[in-house]
């Protein structure tokens, strides 16, 4: 799975999800790797965070190689919920990365490490608190609106964190790759002196669009088989 991403984006994915009626479950925005460039793609391995690692260990107790640890601590801003013996663990298990709906802390330790982290930035502070558990704290975990479990795939590049359904993964990710071909070839044609408008046959649309005030671009681009907009 990670081979056939490392060649795709999560915004080419997230068109992709467009294009085929897949709902887009799109992290919020501002989550980022803790080491710029690094990407991540596996099934979901959920853990939702009450103030004490034993969650975590737990979790890796159940995990599958490739699995990626999806931590919900409900984007708490007040406490940094994984360090580096949290992502050291993961690394021993198996686990190929982590994604933190919250902070993390221990950041030159994670970087040294090198398992991707995802997370909405650090803080010195731990936990002060112990939570009591509840029964999908192992089944299911929250990121921003989405709850995601293990029948979905979690992608994340430097533009963001994207949850895929594990059963629709293979024809989103088909879709992606048709996506970047035709954009990869605009590209080309756009360096080569061929403007986008002309590609795209702009001229047409805004005629079109006179006669006919309801046709919008999107669908003019899938009509002619330009991919800008999804």
């Amino acid at each position: 799975m990670i081979e056939r991403f490392s060649t795709l984006s999560t915004p080419l994915v997230a068109d992709a999800c467009v294009r085929l009626g897949v709902p887009p479950r799109v992290a919020p925005a501002g989550v980022r790797p803790v080491v710029a460039g690094q990407r991540l793609a596996g099934r979901v391995l959920p853990a939702r965070h009450h103030g004490s690692v034993d969650v975590f260990l737990e979790a890796y107790g159940g995990a599958a190689p490739g699995d990626v640890l999806v931590v919900d601590n409900a984007g708490r801003s007040d406490e940094a919920c994984v360090g580096d013996l949290t992502v050291l663990e993961a690394a021993a298990a198996g686990v190929a990365g982590l994604v933190v709906w919250g902070l993390h802390r221990d950041t030159p330790e994670l970087t040294a490490i090198g398992l991707p982290v995802f997370s909405y930035g650090s803080l010195p502070l731990g936990p002060l608190r112990v939570d009591g558990r509840d029964p999908l704290t192992l089944a299911s975990a929250r990121f921003g609106p989405h709850v995601v479990d293990a029948t979905d795939v979690v992608l994340a590049d430097d533009d963001g964190v994207l949850f895929v359904p594990a059963e629709r993964l293979a024809e989103v990710l088909a879709t992606a790759e048709r996506i970047a071909a035709t954009e990869r070839e605009q590209a080309r044609r756009i360096r080569a002196g061929e403007t986008l408008r002309a590609q795209t046959a702009f001229a047409d649309f805004l005629a079109e669009r006179a006669a006919d005030p309801s046709l919008t671009f999107r669908r003019h681009l899938r009509r002619i088989g330009g991919a800008i907009e999804e």
